[in-house]
């Protein structure tokens, strides 16, 4: 597209955690690229959601986009199966109700592969001429059977309805989507198929983070956290593992504290599971936080721990890199690639290697320094700044 052609963007976001609330990778990749492409004057922003939606944008700064309030229906007390299918159906309505654009530049964006985002996305693309949908596809459920999945017990029925409700999307955007984006390389080739899909359509977004405020928060004398974890307390996380985990290191070093940034639906299993363990003293529940807030407690922190036992990458660790501290993960396939390094790499599930390397980085100066070194330079280069730019070009270039 020329420079003197404005490009419209449409974002389809029907699953948004109220303000507040825990914030999935995708929301967090639309808010913070829609704030950068917003001060674009060639770019113009609109948004069909729902009220949960609204208030997720206007909780970050996004309140001068047209915001196009497809459902009214609050997520609390609602039937989860329930509230998709009638957000999925309020979605329908409401993209063929939307009035056709006349632009030549117009992208329809699908924040996830849920129902209620990507087929109410699809139907805008049929019905405007000149449309291009791009697909947010960022993360493939496990195999409802499969050793990887998370889902176990009560949890399985819900894997398995996420697993076929994924799969026809998965089939839709590979016929249909003109761009894809995913979180990390691997999934890239789940969609390149050489002849629809190109190398060049299938982006690997990975996510961003914010490297400036960072610098301005000063180092703490003495900092009160040994390790931090942030995020959903689910089951993908690996949230009751970490407190295995920290039951290894607190039986090395009795007094390391563990900070826990996150709500979810396993917030009261965890919270039993420190009492078992009798780890009360040394591990913080401390609820959602964003911010400067958030920052704050990576400041105080020494490590930045990621037990996720599934996973396509996750943001919330490349946070607290940028505030230089160095990380530990499972070393699953995605995140070789995803954190090539700042990051220690356990063997998979190996909860006693997991909390080993912990102690690694807590006693190992060396080790400790290097590692930060390493963290502080792979979060320069997910600077949201550049991200967004990075995305916007590879917009541009769909027409």
């Amino acid at each position: 597209m020329s420079r003197d052609e404005k490009l419209l963007v449409i974002n389809v976001l029907a699953n948004s955690i109220p303000a507040g609330g825990p914030m999935s990778g995708g929301d967090r990749i639309w808010i913070e690229c829609a704030k950068r492409w917003m001060r674009d004057q060639t770019v113009e922003v609109r948004v069909l959601t729902t009220v949960e939606g609204v208030e997720r944008g206007h909780d970050y700064g996004l309140t001068s986009i047209p915001y196009i309030i497809w459902s009214r229906s609050g997520s609390k007390g609602s039937n989860v199966y329930m509230l998709y299918f009638m957000r999925a159906l309020q979605g329908i309505v409401s993209s063929l109700r939307y009035p056709n654009s006349s632009e030549r530049n117009v992208v329809i964006y699908s924040s996830s592969d849920f129902i209620p985002d990507s087929i109410p996305a699809l139907i805008m693309k049929l019905r405007f001429k000149n449309a291009k949908w791009i697909a947010g596809f960022y993360l493939f459920v496990a195999k409802p059977l499969s050793k990887e999945s998370p889902y176990k017990g009560r949890l399985f029925f819900r894997s398995l309805f996420y697993y076929l409700s994924q799969m026809p999307i998965y089939w839709l955007i590979q016929k249909r989507a003109d761009m894809v984006w995913v979180t990390n390389d691997l999934d890239r080739y789940k969609f390149i198929n050489g002849s629809r899909l190109t190398a060049d359509q299938v982006v690997a977004v990975r996510g961003g983070v914010d490297t400036k405020t960072p610098a301005s928060i000063p180092e703490p004398d003495e900092k009160r956290y040994d390790a931090v974890f942030i995020g959903r307390f689910h089951p993908q996380k690996g949230v009751l593992e970490l407190i295995d985990i920290w039951r290894f290191v607190c039986d090395k070093r009795k007094d390391a504290q563990l900070a826990m940034i996150g709500t979810g639906e396993l917030e009261a299993e965890v919270k039993a599971k420190i009492l078992k363990c009798g780890l009360e003293k040394n591990v913080t529940l401390l609820g959602f936080k964003d911010g400067l807030e958030k920052l704050k407690i990576f400041k105080n922190s020494k490590i930045v721990v990621h037990p996720a036992t599934y996973d396509s990458g996750g943001m919330a660790s490349a946070e607290a890199m940028a505030c230089g501290i160095p990380g530990v993960s499972f070393d699953l396939p995605a995140l070789k690639t995803y954190y090539p390094s700042g990051m220690l790499k356990s063997p998979c599930y190996d909860l006693q290697g997991f909390a080993e390397n912990i102690i690694k980085l807590l006693e190992d100066q060396n080790l400790y320094t290097s590692t930060q070194r390493e963290a502080l330079k792979l979060a320069e280069r997910w600077d949201w700044d550049i991200r967004a730019q990075e995305l916007l070009e590879v917009i541009k270039k769909c027409f």
